[in-house]
């Protein structure tokens, strides 16, 4: 091991990274917009644009009975050590509450204020219970993609994730009618953004986002390592419409999460009242239908969501409503 404390000479940067210089390799910027930053005219002056994202996995979580290895061990209340040779009717049961009771309760208060969310739908979920995809179409929300299975996919190979996303692409069409206009894998691996790419290049389609980005405040272009040998008037870009972690009901599963409701409600507070003030950017909310779902975290989202629709120069919008603002006044520009 290199001990600074007795070196004479600093160690050569190395690269270790195999997937340096192939078509997965996405460039880090960390300079961004720089110290002005970069302010979004939102639609009738808006001062700041609001998406709420509802994840819809229920039903596309590990599962012995869909060929996983191991039951669902991840992202529900008394999360533990995994992987189990069996199946957890603990972590099933609450999943379900998802998609029987939490994803309802949800959509019924949206509903109320007609504000327009984005769901980030898991097509084997979908499949499993199409009343809830058509209930986010007939509420005029948009469907995102959020993989087939809700699944990690680090040791996923490239060949079955590829048909994995070809196939979403199919159920999404299948169980809602329409095409999904972007993508957040969530559990994504090294090629999953590269191989999404490559499956609408191949069939022809616009890919118009992807939100597996959490580097700003608002959407952000890059290139596409697979376009580099092409003229820069074929290059297409990527779209990135930044998530967000911190703004997230996950937090309250997490260890160095939200301990209470006000809490949460407090933080979402604060980073509306921060974008707000700034004025053009935009603020991400990541929800989940078995956790904000219960009732006793749905009153802080409830809370956040009437806190919202006071203010009149707000925009409640879809994470395609962001992109296409953005792209008519920020055009994909190859970088050199």
């Amino acid at each position: 091991m290199y001990d600074i404390t007795t070196a004479t000479s600093i160690p050569e940067e190395v690269n270790i990274d195999k997937l340096a210089g192939t078509k997965y390799d996405l460039k880090r910027d960390l300079i961004g917009y720089g110290e002005e930053g970069l302010k979004v005219q939102w639609p009738k002056g808006k001062k700041v644009a609001i998406s709420f994202v509802l994840n819809y996995e229920e039903g596309g979580e590990r599962s012995l009975a869909l060929g996983d290895d191991t039951s669902e061990f991840y992202l529900y209340t008394s999360s533990k050590p995994g992987p189990f040779p069996n199946r957890a009717y603990d972590a099933e049961t609450e999943y379900d509450y998802g998609s029987r009771v939490g994803v309802w309760r949800i959509l019924n208060l949206f509903k109320k204020f007609g504000n327009r969310i984005t769901a980030y739908a898991v097509g084997k979920a979908f499949e499993n219970n199409v009343a809830v995809a058509k209930a986010f179409v007939n509420d005029g929300h948009e469907i995102a993609s959020h993989a087939y299975r809700w699944i990690p996919y680090d040791d996923v190979s490239e060949e079955v994730e590829k048909a994995y996303i070809i196939k979403q692409i199919e159920i999404l069409k299948e169980t809602t009618g329409e095409e999904a206009p972007g993508w957040y894998m969530g559990r994504l691996s090294p090629h999953s953004i590269g191989l999404i790419t490559e499956v609408y290049r191949e069939q022809g389609k616009k890919l118009p986002y992807i939100s597996d980005f959490y580097g700003d405040d608002v959407p952000y272009w890059v290139d596409v390592p697979a376009e580099a040998d092409l003229p820069d008037e074929e290059k297409k870009g990527l779209l990135l419409v930044p998530y967000s972690y911190d703004c997230n009901d996950f937090r309250f599963l997490n260890v160095n999460g939200f301990r209470s409701t006000q809490a949460f409600y407090d933080h979402l507070k604060g980073a509306f009242d921060t974008l707000y003030e700034e004025g053009g950017k935009m603020m991400t909310v990541g929800l989940h239908c078995r956790i904000i779902g219960r009732p006793g975290y749905f009153q802080a989202l409830k809370k956040f969501v009437e806190y919202v629709n006071s203010h009149e120069d707000v925009w409640v919008c879809s994470r395609s409503d962001i992109a296409n603002t953005f792209k008519e006044q920020y055009p994909y520009k190859p970088k050199k």
